[in-house]
């Protein structure tokens, strides 16, 4: 089993990886079908289900895929192009992809939002559809959005998880049992695993490179976050709150008798600074989603602000240590809040800050995964139930939550030897089974928790 950091950490735009990243990937993929096909599509139709199409508006979901189709992608999307592009599709009709003729589109009739059962494979489904001149199908895919902007179709999807083609890597770990039993084999640490993996896929220079960038990307997103006064889109006019809470607390610097627990303050400000910026549709890397965003950033700013000898330098050690993470509970489990709840973004992100902090604060690999453990096990049940299904209430001030309880975590573990009682295994599976037991309308739909029980108009 093999997924890059730069799986789990991808540069994208909000408010969601599965509902706004994933459908517009899925949208590209189809686009490059069409290019490959031996017929002449005329027109473009799609259609979204289960998570997508109940929450798919507040998602932004209708918006990417328009946008997918008519060839914009996550990680280089511009978003004054992206309105211009959005006005002439509605006005004239029509997307015009690269490579590929003008082609009908008019997305009042032609994205249809089914709020019938779902698709059988995932709560995340699309269907997209090339037409003829009659408006006849003649090239139809059905894709699934996973969670964290990865997207399979039907084909994939039924193959399974573990769908690597690519050359082995010479530590291949499924569980944390294995990559521990590796580490004390070779003395490696979980990051050198994990950088060795990443070095059979692609030289240094491009593997550092690309982890400066990610950490660049979430280090402004949470500047701008920690600027940015108003209020966010969607209609719940929820109050941006990161930048005033900021200004206060640089105001309260160097006062006797500060209470120590204002620290907390500085973690979720800064977290929440990285989730109002997801909630308004701007750019931010998958932690291992949009809707958990902030959690990872916030750890590693608190590291680097706040922690005596704390190097910058050292974020790649971070950022590969989290991965590792990520990936087990990504192929054991789920990175998707449709597929079991908030316990698997924010409680996926928790759990691998926790063993990214630990691991540059000096922590052995039986210190990394106890903090990933401690910091998964106490996100156990969290549902996701987002008012009006858009990522703000609660999911904003969650990612505050889960950076403290990651940075606990780790804390905890570093008191300790290693040893503990449960195992991250048995954490990730109790999550696994727990989103499986979880009723549907706590996984993201809007049907219940706080989605039905607060005023949201």
């Amino acid at each position: 089993m093999f997924l890059s950091v730069f799986d789990m950490f991808k540069v994208g735009i909000g408010p969601s990886s599965s509902h706004t990243m994933g459908p517009m990937v899925a949208a590209a993929r189809f686009l490059d079908r069409l290019r490959a096909s031996p017929f002449t599509a005329q027109g473009l139709r799609a259609s979204l289900h289960g998570s997508l199409a109940f929450t798919g508006v507040g998602h932004a979901t209708d918006r990417a895929v328009i946008l997918g189709l008519a060839g914009f992608l996550p990680d280089t999307y511009d978003a004054e192009a992206a309105e211009s592009a959005m006005a002439d599709i509605r006005a004239q009709k029509v997307v015009s992809p690269e490579g590929l003729s003008t082609l009908r589109f008019d997305p009042s009739a032609d994205l249809l939002f089914d709020y019938g059962a779902p698709l059988a494979g995932h709560a995340n489904g699309l269907i997209l559809m090339a037409t003829d001149a009659q408006g006849d199908v003649i090239l139809k895919e059905t894709y699934y959005s996973v969670g964290g902007g990865f997207v399979l179709t039907e084909a994939e999807l039924a193959r399974g998880k573990d769908t690597d083609d690519g050359a082995p890597v010479p530590y291949p770990f499924k569980s944390a049992t294995e990559m521990l039993e590796m580490c004390a084999r070779t003395g490696l640490s979980v990051a050198e695993l994990k950088r060795a993996n990443e070095l059979s896929r692609m030289d240094a220079a491009t593997l550092d490179a690309g982890m400066l960038r990610i950490w660049n990307v979430m280090k402004a997103c949470m500047d701008r976050g920690l600027e940015q006064d108003g209020i966010l889109p969607g209609g719940l006019k929820v109050k941006r709150r990161a930048a005033p809470i900021r200004r206060a607390l640089e105001a309260e610097r160097g006062r006797n008798l500060t209470a120590p627990h204002v620290i907390n303050d500085w973690i979720s400000t800064y977290a929440m600074a990285v989730n109002e910026e997801n909630a308004a549709g701007g750019q931010v890397v998958t932690a291992p989603t949009n809707g958990a965003a902030g959690v990872i950033p916030a750890t590693i700013r608190y590291w680097l602000d706040h922690v005596p000898g704390a190097r910058e330098a050292d974020v790649g050690t971070f950022l590969l240590t989290a991965a590792a993470i990520g990936g087990l509970v990504k192929f054991n489990a789920s990175i998707s809040g449709a597929e079991c709840g908030c316990q698997a973004e924010v409680g996926s992100a928790s759990a691998m800050a926790a063993a990214g902090l630990a691991a540059v604060l000096g922590g052995s690999p039986e210190h990394v995964e106890n903090a990933a453990e401690i910091a998964l096990e106490h996100h156990l049940g969290m549902t996701c139930d987002p008012v009006r299904g858009l990522v703000q209430v609660p999911c904003i001030e969650r990612n505050g939550l889960g950076a403290i309880k990651a940075i606990s975590a780790a804390s905890l573990a570093l008191r300790g030897d290693g040893t503990h009682f449960v195992p991250l295994d048995s954490a990730i599976e109790t999550m696994r089974q727990t989103g499986q037991d979880m009723s549907e309308k706590y996984k993201e739909t809007a049907l219940g928790g706080l989605a039905v029980n607060v005023p949201n108009c």
